[in-house]
């Protein structure tokens, strides 16, 4: 994950695009990309997994890029949310099952 980092830092940095990296816009642009992501599954259940990839890398891209703007460690905070997640859904309720929490 470190090398990554660093390569879409570098990656930015060369082009000089860190300027227009602020939280609110990197916001906007992990929601555009999911919308395009989403747009590749619009009609039926037959999708380019080529377009998917690269829509995903999108978004996996600008979230990341998100974190190390908010100086947060992109690995911690999903497993802190996993555990929170873990704790409102425990296995033996929400196996195999897709009920909201609060109607388990």
């Amino acid at each position: 994950m470190e090398e990554l980092i660093k390569k879409i830092k570098c990656f930015n940095e060369e082009r000089d695009w860190d300027q227009f990296h602020s939280p609110e816009n990197l916001a906007k642009s992990i929601s555009i990309e999911a919308g395009e992501l989403l747009e590749c599954f619009q009609w039926n259940n037959e999708y380019n997994l080529d377009d998917v990839k690269e829509e995903l890398a999108d978004v996996l891209n600008y979230c990341i890029q998100m974190a190390e703007k908010l100086g947060v460690d992109p690995k911690q905070i999903v497993l802190d949310k996993m555990e929170k997640t873990a704790k409102k859904y425990p296995v033996e309720k929400a196996k195999g099952v897709s009920t909201k929490y609060n109607k388990l």
